[in-house]
């Protein structure tokens, strides 16, 4: 045999020797020793947070809750206030107690017959305000103090919504539903102003001691006047739904003004005002877009 082929055969011959016997040493190679650690002690299962959506769900039920515990409060306190004027007849404008404080805008004197009515012995606090729209436009703020720096337009959306939860049909007065409470309905004593003819008995206004005028008071806090209502005179301006327009000597039932015009009638005068303007038959009027922190409102019912 040639001695290559000798070779060659050699090695084919080794090769499945040396194939089996890595196979071997693989198969029976130790495998290395594992220790196994020793299972950790098992965490005790700690309670599962609320889900996050019930936990916010729950605060949310909670401010709703309050809120609408607020708003029922403030309705109830509303409806327990309104005070019921008699209708009547009454003369309207600058009569003889106004003296020669009267202007030519409360001229001519007219008679007036109203029918009967609710008004709130309180102007519409903050308090009120704030449960029904859930914001407080005010400058001077507390819950028992006036509402104010609102519109006669402000005033409008504040109602719908009031009547939208109370299923009642609150409204601004009429300038003559204003003026016939504010000296008194039928129990009149034919003050000068809401109550007494000593302005500071019944009214917040620019010239009073202390310098009052210098910011609004809480609701109530000065004298009645005879039908037990608070602050017809003085504190904030009082928005009524007509529009602004002169007299006439005709005498009228249930009026309700212009039929249009450019501005609203306000009454009563503000804190910042002299007692001229605080006057039971003293005429203002303004831009229904217009809002200033000495305009507020009070409220009115046809029925309770």
């Amino acid at each position: 045999m040639n001695p290559k082929h000798l070779i060659l055969t050699l090695l084919l011959m080794l090769c499945p020797i040396g194939m089996a016997a890595q196979s071997t040493i693989t198969r029976h190679k130790p495998k290395p020793a594992v220790t196994k650690p020793k299972p950790a002690a098992k965490p005790k299962a700690k309670p599962k947070p609320a889900p996050r959506h019930n936990s916010t769900s729950h605060s949310n039920n909670t401010s709703h809750s309050s809120s609408t515990t607020s708003l029922s409060t403030e309705l109830n306190k509303l409806i327990n206030n309104m005070v019921y004027v008699s209708g009547g007849t009454f003369t309207m404008g600058g009569t003889s107690e106004q003296g020669s404080d009267a202007d030519d805008s409360e001229k001519p004197t007219h008679s007036v017959t109203l029918s009967s009515y609710y008004i709130c012995k309180y102007e519409v606090t903050q308090a009120l305000w704030r449960a029904v729209m859930g914001s407080n436009p005010s400058y001077f703020k507390g819950d028992n103090l006036p509402v104010e720096s609102v519109s006669w337009n402000d005033c409008q959306t504040f109602i719908n919504r009031l009547n939208s939860y109370t299923g009642r049909n609150f409204r601004l007065p009429t300038e003559a539903e204003w003026e016939f409470a504010a000296r008194g309905g039928n129990y009149s004593r034919h003050y000068k102003y809401s109550g007494s003819n000593y302005i500071s008995d019944v009214a917040w206004y620019g010239d009073d001691s202390g310098s009052s005028g210098n910011r609004t008071h809480p609701v109530g806090t000065k004298q009645a006047n005879e039908l037990g209502l608070y602050d017809m005179s003085g504190n904030v301006w009082e928005w009524c739904s007509d529009w602004y327009g002169s007299y006439s000597s005709y005498s009228q039932n249930d009026p309700t003004g212009p039929n249009s015009g450019s501005e609203r009638v306000m009454r009563g005068g503000g804190r910042r005002n002299g007692a001229w303007n605080c006057r039971s038959s003293h005429r203002f009027s303004n831009s229904p877009g217009i809002s200033d922190c000495s305009f507020g409102l009070r409220l009115v019912l046809s029925q309770l």
